[in-house]
């Protein structure tokens, strides 16, 4: 009984206006994460792209719920993948870091749909995919790049990196690149998704919340209960005659 009840919740929720919200929203935040981007090169590395792509999703994520915001991270970074530029590595990255920053977001938002619980959420995601982003650099993005991009040299991404950063040498990339780029430009870059996001959602809400309303159906008439009705009015006839 518990699954068969949660699948007639599942389906109840999922209407034809929940899948063309996030249908709409996802096509809007691929453009985000396709086009709308620019880099800060003299505050950054240049390979660090700022990008608004997350908006979309969080709107998604407090107005349906935090399935639908993770739904649309995923479809977009799926839509990129034909255009990728990173053997899939920066997408599959950036898919990870976006349902990290959304879901828990979008979590505590639905707890109680408030402006304090929206602010507490976004700066939940915000600190949870920077710290995963501070991770997965170090471990995976890192370490991948170098050795496909770079054949395992090394000084490559020092160099690349050493424009800002004049002290930087190999033994002290990772605390340079860490701290002092990929820390301040997650907080800055998810920053400024939450404040917009805190701007604009109660503005959008009515279209967020949007539904498809069922057509009335028009009633149909009874045949017999019109039969019914005029039977009675000619039986009485007769007894009115006999009464004058």
């Amino acid at each position: 009984m518990k699954t068969k009840e949660f699948f007639m919740r599942v389906r109840k929720k999922v209407t034809a206006a929940y899948l063309t919200k996030v249908a709409v929203l996802s096509a809007v935040s691929f453009v985000l994460y396709m086009f709308a981007k620019f880099n800060l090169p003299f505050m950054f590395p240049s390979f660090l792209d700022v990008q608004f792509s997350e908006l979309p999703a969080i709107l998604a994520g407090f107005s349906l719920g935090p399935v639908a915001g993770a739904l649309v991270i995923v479809i977009k970074c799926l839509i990129k993948f034909p255009f990728s530029g990173t053997a899939f590595v920066g997408e599959i990255t950036d898919m990870i870091l976006g349902i990290l920053y959304v879901v828990p977001a979008s979590i505590v938002y639905q707890m109680k749909k408030t402006r304090k619980n929206a602010v507490i959420g976004l700066a939940v995601g915000t600190a949870v995919a920077t710290f995963a982003a501070i991770l997965l650099n170090r471990f995976v993005s890192v370490p991948f790049y170098v050795e496909f991009f770079f054949k395992g040299n090394f000084d490559v991404i020092v160099n690349m990196c050493a424009v800002l950063y004049k002290d930087m040498t190999r033994d002290t990339f990772y605390w340079y690149y860490l701290f002092a780029a990929v820390l301040p430009f997650n907080i800055l870059r998810l920053g400024l998704v939450s404040l917009v996001t805190f701007l604009v959602y109660k503005r959008l809400s009515k279209i967020l919340h949007w539904e498809i309303k069922p057509r009335k159906k028009a009633p149909v008439e009874d045949p017999s209960a019109e039969a019914q009705t005029e039977e009675p009015q000619e039986a009485e006839q007769p007894e009115a005659k006999i009464k004058e």
